[in-house]
């Protein structure tokens, strides 16, 4: 079964589909600098119109990217708060067109 809305994946072959918050929360947890650096969100679709993704920064903190081609959208931030982010990202998706029927 795939996702209804989104699938979140993470460089160590984790995957949700439509995680909540707090799935994002704990994936964004398991980030580290060596083996796991990046969690990519998108919709469970063929080229879709919007990603995100948090790529752990070698300095410390989380690189996070937020694109929207429909809205043409392209923002990026840096944040040391995992919960702030896994709220920011679900607020943020939410506010997508939705790829189900």
């Amino acid at each position: 079964m795939s996702a209804e809305y989104y699938r979140a994946d993470s460089e160590d072959g984790d995957s949700i589909d439509d995680p909540s918050e707090d799935a994002l929360f704990m994936m964004l947890s398991d980030l580290n600098g060596t083996d796991n650096t990046f969690v990519a969100i998108r919709p469970d679709q063929d080229d879709p119109v919007w990603f995100a993704s948090v790529t752990v920064l070698a300095g410390g903190g989380y690189e996070v990217v937020l694109h929207d081609t429909a809205r043409n959208e392209h923002r990026s931030t840096v944040s040391t708060r995992i919960h702030d982010i896994a709220r920011d990202l679900t607020l943020w998706m939410a506010d997508r067109d939705s790829p189900g029927p």
